[in-house]
């Protein structure tokens, strides 16, 4: 049975996945997204701090017999930031360019918050949650096969962006084809999930033809299926949408793995080779369709030392839901 997500949930991700603060020295500003309250510690080793909670619902019937409904939520939405001298931070500056974030994704996301996409900019080997390996098989690996070998940093960073800048896998063995293995983490109840969509940009040529096939690992019947073909000899867009059970396509640490190679293999004298210049997921949950800025106010700290700069926002958001008559 589908599960509706908590709106607060919701915000928390939207806010951790777009949030871009740029500090003076033209450095990514260390931002902490979490649930109500403050905590004075985890700011000792961070820029700032967000919090989110929801306030109050109210509930708005659609239809005569009740049934269709509209719950308006009202959240709170916290920015916190402490001066730090010695680190040539200025709270009220960095305080106000969070806020500036925080207006700027509330409002270009405000018909589509619970719609999510990740792919792999600023991804490299260190990362604990995304990861890309590519392989030579004649077979089609599992995601958890010894065949597969991760991307170096300097492979990480040529599928970054959609900017013609590939990292390529060439197969010369007879009758193997070039594989790549996605590995996207969904920070989502996979119940809560509505939609799941992967998305490859590239191509693959061989000897016998070109193209690229992708799939989607099934962990319910343990196999590659959904599988979307290409005959390009130039990038182009595959996308596997799923919304019939998405769940089964995600693990119980919440990873899907999207997977791409030539469509025909090597015949020992020309090469299988693979060309991948992006790859990404989106994922939609059931939950809350709308958001949107209704009010702020100021609640500095000033009268202890070091000052805490505080801003606080009234996020509204819509949920829309079926209530039936037992």
């Amino acid at each position: 049975m589908s599960q509706t997500e908590d709106p607060a949930l919701t915000l928390i991700r939207l806010l951790q996945r777009y949030m871009h603060v740029v500090k003076d020295d033209c450095s990514l500003a260390n931002i902490q997204v979490s649930r109500e309250w403050c905590d004075r510690e985890l700011l000792k080793n961070c820029d700032g701090q967000v919090t989110v909670s929801v306030e109050r619902f109210e509930e708005n019937k659609l239809s005569f017999d009740g049934d269709l409904r509209r719950r308006l939520g009202f959240a709170r939405v916290n920015v916190w930031v402490v001066e730090k001298p010695e680190q040539s931070i200025v709270g009220r500056d960095m305080r106000n360019r969070i806020c500036l974030e925080i207006l700027r994704i509330i409002r270009e996301k405000r018909t589509r918050p619970n719609s999510i996409d990740y792919n792999y900019v600023s991804v490299g080997c260190l990362s604990e949650t995304h990861k890309a390996y590519d392989a030579a098989s004649a077979t089609e690996p599992t995601p958890t096969d010894s065949v597969w070998t991760e991307l170096s940093d300097t492979e990480y960073q040529k599928i970054w962006y959609s900017d013609d800048t590939r990292h390529v896998k060439s197969v010369l063995e007879n009758g193997k084809q070039a594989f790549i293995l996605f590995r996207f983490k969904i920070d989502a109840q996979s119940q809560a999930l509505k939609e799941l969509v992967m998305k490859f940009e590239g191509y693959g040529v061989a000897p016998s033809g070109n193209g690229v096939t992708i799939k989607i690992w099934n962990f319910t019947t343990g196999s590659w299926q959904n599988a979307v073909s290409g005959t390009a000899e130039a990038d182009e867009l595959l996308e596997i949408s799923l919304t019939t059970n998405p769940s089964e396509y995600i693990d119980d640490n919440g990873y899907t793995y999207l997977l791409a190679k030539t469509t025909n293999p090597s015949d020992g004298i020309s090469p299988a080779i693979l060309h991948c210049d992006y790859a990404e997921t989106a994922f939609t949950v059931n939950g809350i369709t709308y958001t949107d800025i209704a009010g702020s106010r100021e609640a500095d700290e000033v009268r202890v030392k070091p000052f805490l700069w505080r801003t606080e926002f009234t996020v509204k958001t819509w949920l829309f839901e079926t209530v039936p008559v037992t």
